[in-house]
């Protein structure tokens, strides 16, 4: 049983990963989180103090969940121990608080800092494994995620743990952990003398996208490019990165957090904002026939028939995608998400639609009136399905003034309200015009039956 030792990442093995290697020791070589470990800052004052509580970190891949947890673990002098919820179960967790209980027994009340990689992946029964084992002080919890934990834990797990944030990390964040490891002879790469120039290491920057371990691996593909003592220049970079993709993890929170900014860009009626966050998701791997279907839900829920052609073109824009791929699908995409953008909008038929479908869930089964029922027999002509119904096309201007085309118990509801917006707002004008006629006939009705 090792006492303090996984803790001491000095001695970084040569056949570890660069980014492995440069891990972080203390807080004086940790980058980025100021927000959390400035002076004045809970965390930053409970690790002074070395009181280490349970505790969820969240934030996107390479922000230093894991590095920020080793160190937790050092200063408030626990044992370090880690699993990962990608490939332990109950029996793992079972076994790690087994060793935290004789641990602290055998070794004068030795805490033990158990740290859970990827824990949102565990069912609400793993999840609740660790709920005594936390209340007892057997274990201090330490649990990673990059999905948002309102939604990934358990309440009853979130009660027992204070939730930190973790940020990606700023341009400058990435360069001086890059600069070091060019440097370092110990851990990095300083004993093959290595240079690597201004342009190289901005380039390195940007493509990281906040994610350290993302610049640093790329860099050690590139440094293994180049031979001793040279310069680590932009093409050996660029061959290195090839394979690179930008941060959009499909199906986690980076994944919704860009669809509704392209969503909520249409909306708003900004066509290169929209542009920016669909081109952001492909350029991150997000497949192009999902980014059709939401622009056809759009079209739908925020044009509606303020310009019906809109519904057109997204699905020509599907069609488009899926018949010839790419590139050319994509710019059909691109095309799309524009004139969705720049329309007019209305949300009258979403509206309408979700207003309608909670009277449908909430009412009886009315019965259709007579007059609207098929009548295709003799049977329900003798039951009198269709009698009194009114063709429209015979009618004054091919309407059925005062006609009732709801159940009895429903007559005179209105789901849809158009806007004054594109051609939406000739359809309320046609609209309130009929209205007058059924007014206009309600009125004679009236005097009829007085007379």
């Amino acid at each position: 049983m090792s006492l303090l030792s996984d803790n001491d990442d000095s001695s970084a093995n040569s056949n570890q990963p660069l980014a492995a290697r440069m891990r972080p020791r203390d807080l004086d070589e940790y980058a980025g989180q100021p927000h959390l470990l400035s002076p004045g800052r809970p965390l930053f004052e409970s690790l002074q103090r070395g009181n280490a509580h349970s505790m969820i970190l969240w934030g996107p891949p390479g922000t230093g969940k894991t590095t920020l947890a080793r160190i937790i673990a050092r200063h408030s002098r626990c044992e370090f121990e880690s699993i990962s919820a990608v490939l332990a179960g109950v029996k793992d967790i079972r076994q790690a608080v087994e060793r935290a209980r004789q641990r602290r027994k055998e070794f004068n009340g030795l805490g033990t800092l158990l740290f859970v990689d990827e824990v949102h992946r565990f069912n609400k029964a793993q999840q609740d494994a660790f709920l005594p084992h936390i209340e007892d002080g057997t274990i201090v919890f330490v649990g990673a995620t990059t999905e948002n934990p309102s939604f990934a834990l358990n309440n009853a797990l979130l009660s027992r743990a204070r939730t930190y944030v973790l940020k990606s990390l700023e341009k400058d964040d990435i360069c001086k952990l890059l600069t070091d490891a060019v440097s370092d002879k110990e851990r990095g790469l300083g004993k093959r003398q290595l240079t690597l120039s201004e342009d190289s290491l901005n380039m390195l920057a940007a493509m990281a996208d906040g994610d350290a371990r993302r610049a640093l691996n790329v860099l050690e593909i590139a440094a293994d490019l180049v031979p001793d003592e040279s310069c680590i220049d932009e093409s050996s970079i660029e061959f290195a990165m090839q394979d690179s993709v930008r941060r959009f993890d499909a199906g986690g929170d980076y994944f919704y957090d860009q669809i509704s900014a392209m969503h909520k860009a249409v909306r708003g009626s900004s066509p290169d904002a929209a542009l920016y966050w669909m081109t952001r998701m492909l350029d991150g791997g997000c497949d192009p026939i999902y980014i059709a279907r939401r622009l056809v839900r759009m079209a739908s829920e925020d044009i509606g028939n303020a310009d019906p052609r809109a519904l057109s073109l997204t699905m020509s824009a599907w069609d488009v995608q899926t018949r010839l791929g790419s590139p050319e699908g994509e710019l059909a995409l691109a095309q799309a998400v524009i004139y969705l953008a720049a329309a007019p909008k209305s949300n009258a038929v979403y509206m309408a639609y979700n207003q309608a479908m909670q009277e449908v869930s909430s009412s009886p089964s009315h019965e259709v009136p007579l007059h609207l029922r098929n009548a295709p027999t003799k049977l329900a002509k003798s039951l009198d399905h269709g009698t009194g119904y009114r063709y429209a096309h015979d009618e004054p201007e091919r309407y059925a003034a005062g006609e009732n085309y709801f159940p009895v118990e429903l007559a005179e509801r209105q789901y849809y309200f158009p806007v004054d917006s594109g051609l939406e707002s000739k359809i309320k004008s046609k609209l309130e015009h009929l209205k007058m006629l059924d007014s206009k006939s309600q009125q004679q009705r009236y005097r009829g039956g007085q007379s």
